[in-house]
């Protein structure tokens, strides 16, 4: 059984058991968290939202919060000596999916 949610403006597919990274989260390591915008829930049989499938929940348990490698942004503009350098590190939630109520 698998479905998709969205979080973080993003639509993921998701199973049970699977680990997932997604945008951070206003949460510490250990809680439970619901996600309630079930986009789609496919498996034996197959339910289509519109946006959202009535009643569906999907349950995960946070793992950790982090950072990602730091990217660097660099802007530069030729014969004008222009240059500008910035790292970026984006935060992250790193999910574990416990359970889609369907």
């Amino acid at each position: 059984m698998y479905a998709i949610i969205e979080t973080g403006g993003k639509q993921i597919k998701v199973e049970e058991g699977q680990a997932i990274y997604i945008e951070k989260l206003d949460t510490n390591a250990g809680d439970t968290v619901t996600f309630d915008k079930v986009l789609f829930v496919g498996g034996e049989s197959i339910k289509v939202g519109s946006p959202t499938v009535e009643g569906a929940t999907v349950t995960a348990k946070v793992e950790k919060n982090g950072k990602a490698k730091k990217i660097l942004v660099f802007k530069y503009k030729s014969k004008k000596n222009y240059r500008r350098k910035q790292g970026h590190r984006q935060p992250y939630t790193k999910v574990v999916i416990e359970k889609i109520n369907a």
